[in-house]
C-alpha cells in the first residue's frame, strides 16, 4: 500500500534510537524527507550515511528553547507534512523518592516543550491546509506504572493538550493525535527494570520476564512495530481520526476504553 509519504517533509524527535530511529527508517523507506533530531551526533551520522539524501541532521536536546528555533527555522519553506513529538523520559521513582527539582525538570522534558514546538509550527500547517501532529506519550496515560510517578501524572496533560487542539484546528486539514507504547524492547525499557532491581536484588534477566507475564501477547513490543502505526498517521489516509490516544501495548491496558 502507497501511504503517498514521498517527498514530504517530516520531523523525527529522538531519531537516534528506539521509537525515534524506527520511525525514521520507516519514512525513509517510503521515500520521506526526515530532519532528524537527537542528542547523540554519532547515531545521526549513521543514519545520513544510511541514506543521504533523505535525512538532514540536528544534534542537539530536542527539549531547549535553541533546538525547537533551529527545527523552526530548517522546516521553514519546506513541504512539512508531520510531528513526531519524542523525547527521552523522566527519571523512574515513587512520589517519595522524586524531588521538586525533579518535577520542574519533567513539567520540561515532558510538557513545556511540545506546546512550545507546537505553537511555532501550526502557523506553517495551517498556510499549508494539511499537516499531522504525533505526540509519543505512554501507556501510562490510560493506566499507571509502578514507579513512574513522573509520567503517569505530567504525561497525561499532553493528552488534555492534544484532545483541545485537535477541536479547536478541526476542518484546516491539521490532525493531532497521541500514540501510547506499552512495554517495548528498547533502551527505556532499562530505566524500570533497574529501578525494579534496585527495590526487589533481582536480577535483571528475572524482571523482564516479570514485565513480560503482564503482557497478554506474551512478549515485549518492537519499536518497527510501533513506526507502522505512526506512518498510517502521518498518511493522507487518517484524516478521519483526531484527538484520540492511541495504545499499542500487546493487549497490556486493561479498561474498556484501552
Amino acid at each position: 500500500m502507497d501511504l503517498q509519504l514521498k517527498g514530504k517533509y517530516f520531523i523525527v524527535g529522538g531519531a537516534g534510537s528506539g521509537f525515534g530511529r524506527a520511525v525514521t527508517l520507516a519514512l525513509v523507506n517510503e521515500g520521506a524527507n526526515v530532519i532528524a533530531v537527537s542528542r547523540t551526533e554519532r547515531k545521526l551520522l549513521e543514519l545520513k550515511r544510511m541514506f543521504p539524501d533523505n535525512i538532514e541532521l540536528i544534534t542537539g536536546d530536542i527539549t531547549r528553547e535553541n533546538i525547537i528555533t533551529r527545527i523552526v527555522v530548517e522546516a521553514a519553506g519546506k513541504n512539512l507534512w508531520g510531528v513526531f513529538f519524542n523525547s527521552g523520559g523522566p527519571p523512574a521513582g515513587t512520589f517519595e523518592e522524586i524531588s521538586m527539582q525533579q518535577w520542574d525538570d519533567a513539567y520540561q522534558t515532558i510538557v513545556r516543550w511540545k506546546i512550545e514546538l507546537t505553537k511555532l509550527l501550526l502557523p506553517q500547517f495551517k498556510k499549508q491546509g494539511h499537516g499531522r501532529f504525533i505526540y509519543l506519550e505512554s501507556v501510562s496515560v490510560k493506566q499507571p506504572v509502578e514507579n513512574l510517578i513522573l509520567s503517569n501524572s505530567l504525561r497525561s496533560a499532553i493528552v488534555g493538550f492534544v484532545k483541545t487542539l485537535s477541536q479547536e484546528i478541526a476542518g484546516t486539514g491539521i490532525t493531532a493525535n497521541v500514540v501510547a507504547p506499552g512495554y517495548h524492547d528498547t533502551d527505556a525499557m532499562k530505566r524500570l527494570f533497574n529501578k525494579k532491581a534496585e527495590q526487589t536484588g533481582k536480577d535483571e534477566k528475572s524482571i523482564r520476564m516479570e514485565f513480560e507475564k503482564q503482557i497478554p501477547v506474551g512478549k515485549m513490543g518492537d519499536a518497527s512495530d510501533l513506526a507502522t502505526l505512526v506512518l498510517w498517521l502521518f498518511s493522507p489516509y487518517s484524516k478521519y481520526v483526531t484527538g484520540q490516544t492511541i495504545s499499542h501495548d500487546g493487549g497490556l491496558v486493561k479498561g474498556l476504553f484501552g
